[in-house]
């Protein structure tokens, strides 16, 4: 029985939030919904967020949106997105993502959205990952 449920445990994909150190600072989670990356790259200094979907491709929208649940609750929106991957990912670009980088740490859920298509991201685990990201982007700043 151990064996099997051994098995299970490593032939299922991860699905962590996960944080890399580097020249650039990246955070990243795999759904079964979507793939959200973030980046930041200190030579510019730019933080980026890609959410890419993995079933219907984004429909054209005036603005995007966030809104974090499950904590210090809190929503955030923007005009300032671009669609890529024939319309299968959605960037933000930004110098500052604090508002962004709060609500992953500080909640359970978020939900971005547009005026027609929404993708719910769990933010289980993200608080250690989200605090790493941010020591490398500090780390990258000095």
């Amino acid at each position: 029985m151990r064996t099997l449920l051994l098995a299970l445990t490593l032939t299922t994909p991860a699905h962590a939030w996960q944080a890399t150190v580097g020249e650039i600072c990246t955070l990243s989670h795999d759904t079964d919904a979507a793939l959200i990356h973030l980046t930041y790259d200190p030579t510019k200094p730019l933080y980026t967020l890609a959410i890419t979907r993995k079933d219907t491709p984004w429909r054209p929208s005036d603005w995007f949106a966030m809104h974090f649940l499950g904590g210090q609750e809190i929503t955030i929106s923007t005009q300032r997105h671009a669609l890529s991957d024939n319309t299968q990912t959605l960037h933000v670009a930004d110098s500052g993502f604090g508002n962004v980088l709060d609500g992953l740490a500080r909640n359970t859920t978020a939900r971005a959205f547009t005026d027609s298509q929404q993708v719910t991201l769990p933010l289980i685990g993200a608080a250690p990952e989200v605090k790493k990201f941010r020591d490398c982007a500090g780390a990258a700043l000095s």
